[in-house]
This record gives structure tokens, C-alpha cells and sequence, in this order.
């Protein structure tokens, strides 16, 4: 059995990954910490798993295997620094602090179908953003190809829960109900991954990414469009995208259109491509709490472990 321990164990990603671990075959969970919330039952902070008897603790990082960092942007790296991990122990961490080459040290960045290989073989894996999941699973085909357009237009809409816990104005339901709203407009914070990692499976193109990330009115999922032009006609286009996705669980190529419902409460990505003249329209869809964040990192824990990479992850789409 592997020892999990998770430190930030009472957020959105927290939660989700309690929920995948607890059904896990190959898991204990051994620490859940809290800051917050230490000594209360988890059932009071996740309020589904009232039937567990785990409390928010301290960790003991001498009596796990892996640890999950769960905590908010740039506190991961700070809770390394304060308490050093040891060497036998694993890490997967959620937030952006290890995904840049720039910091990421011996950290893997965490897209198994991307990086399968080099996560077996992983002490350390960075798990990648949610937004930038979608768009990298978007393009990566073309990017391996050499064939990555010079310009694409990407336009994104992600629900409510990827804003994280804490409640501001914009996740307020009286402002979220019934409403769009664009943000961080062409500047997002996961565009600097996504131009690092196609930029380095397809060196000959820097790709100018005009992204336009949308607040949506749900609690979950997103949708990804990318939009460019090619000479290329459709066949050869999904052959492509067929090609460079097989074998790998997750993601999904589909010929008809493809809806959040398919994939929220999953960890697949549901990729599709048409075409009318030169415009080339490619969806992607991912829950991001699970493909996205949580379900991604139990995905990245099983290459880490030699498990099967789908173990624990059979999740069924909240379809009706």
C-alpha cells in the first residue's frame, strides 16, 4: 500500500483527491493537514465524507510514501522550505511553483502524455495547470508534428471551482449566476507552461497564443478553442491527432462535437477537430478539478509507483 500524506487537505483539490484516494486500491491515507482546520473531523471542511473517520492532523513526513502539496500558488515552495521533505518520500504538487524550467529543479512537469516515461521514473512531479492541460492536450499533437501554427487564437471558459475555495466577488454566486465575464485577457498565468512546453517539442515556431480566458456560469469543467489556419484537410489532421493519443487512457479523440457533461466528474480529456476551408476549430474539454488538478496527480502517483496508470480513476461523468 502506498502512505499518502496531503498537506492544504481542506481545499477544492484537496477534496477531490481525498475523494479518488479513499476508493483507491493501492492507497492509505495516513495525513490530511490543515493549518486551519487541525484536529477537526474532514467530514466538517468536506461535507460529503462525513462517514470518515480521518481528522485534519499535523504530518509525519518520516511515515509516508508520497505527499501531495495542495496549497495555494507560491506556498508550496515555502513549505519545502520549512520542512524538509525526506529523500525516500515522493512529492506531487499542485500549485505553479515547480512547473517553469526556471524553477523547477529535479521536478517533472506532470502531462503523462507528454512526459510518461520521465514520470515513471519521477521522485518529483509538478502536476500541470488546469487551463493549460486543456489547451497543451489541444495542441500537442501539431507541436510534436512540427506543425504548429505561427498564430492561434484560444478561447477558453472555466467553471467557478477553478477560482479555488476562498470566496471572492467574482465566484459570488449573485455574480457568477447567469453570467460571463473575461479575465487576465491574453496575460493568463498558465500561458508562460504552455509556450515553454510547445516551444520545446517544436523549436522552429514560437507560437503567439492569444488567449481569452472566461469566467462561466458552473461550478466545473472547461472548454477550450483553438482556432488557426492550415493547409492541411481534416483526415489528415485527425490522423494526426489519433496518432499521437493512442495508448494513452485519458484523452479521448472524438469525430462528433464534444460537451462539458461528457467529462465533468472524470479524469478524461474529449478532444475534436473540424475544419471548413482553412480555419481548423480544435476542442478539448476536461473537468479541472480532476484532469485538470486531482485526478491528474493520482494519475501521475500511479506512473510514479509502476501501478496501472488508470487505477483508481474509473470515474463516471455526471452525464444526466
Amino acid at each position: 500500500m502506498i502512505r499518502v500524506g496531503i498537506a492544504g487537505a481542506a481545499g477544492y483539490t484537496a477534496g477531490e483527491l481525498i475523494r479518488i484516494l479513499i476508493s483507491h486500491p493501492q492507497v492509505e491515507l495516513r495525513y490530511l493537514q490543515s493549518e486551519s482546520h487541525r484536529g477537526e473531523p474532514v467530514g466538517r471542511v468536506h461535507r460529503d465524507l462525513i462517514y470518515m473517520n480521518l481528522k485534519f492532523s499535523d504530518l509525519d513526513l518520516t511515515d509516508i510514501d508520497v505527499l501531495f502539496l495542495c496549497m495555494g500558488h507560491g506556498m508550496s515552495a515555502q513549505f519545502l522550505e520549512r520542512h524538509p521533505v525526506p529523500a525516500s518520500v515522493r512529492i506531487i504538487d499542485l500549485s505553479h511553483d515547480f512547473r517553469l524550467k526556471s524553477n523547477a529543479g529535479d521536478f517533472v512537469y506532470g502531462l503523462p502524455e507528454l512526459n510518461r516515461e520521465r514520470i515513471r521514473g519521477a521522485w518529483h512531479v509538478a502536476n500541470p495547470g488546469c487551463f493549460a492541460t486543456a489547451i497543451e492536450l489541444g495542441l500537442l499533437p501539431l507541436a510534436k508534428s512540427g506543425l504548429l501554427p505561427a498564430h492561434v487564437s484560444v478561447f477558453g471558459i472555466t467553471g467557478a471551482t477553478g477560482a479555488g475555495q476562498k470566496p471572492t466577488e467574482e465566484t459570488h454566486y449573485s455574480h457568477r449566476a447567469q453570467n460571463l465575464s473575461v479575465y487576465k485577457v491574453f496575460s493568463h498565468q498558465h500561458l508562460a507552461e504552455i509556450r515553454e512546453i510547445l516551444a520545446g517539442l517544436d523549436e522552429d515556431v514560437q507560437a503567439d497564443i492569444a488567449f481569452v480566458p472566461v469566467r462561466g456560469c458552473h461550478a466545473r469543467g472547461i472548454m477550450v478553442n483553438a482556432v488557426f489556419a492550415s493547409e492541411r484537410d481534416l483526415s489528415e489532421i485527425r490522423s494526426m491527432y489519433a496518432a499521437c493519443y493512442e495508448g494513452h487512457p485519458f484523452t479521448v479523440m472524438s469525430d462528433e462535437p464534444v460537451y462539458l457533461k461528457q467529462v465533468v466528474n472524470t479524469n478524461y480529456c474529449f478532444v475534436h477537430v473540424e475544419q471548413q476551408d482553412r480555419n481548423v476549430l480544435v476542442t478539448s474539454m476536461i473537468d479541472n478539478l480532476l484532469k485538470g488538478a486531482s485526478g491528474q496527480a493520482v494519475q501521475n502517483m500511479n506512473l510514479m509507483f509502476g501501478l496501472e496508470e488508470t487505477a483508481g480513476l474509473g470515474l463516471k461523468a455526471s452525464y444526466f
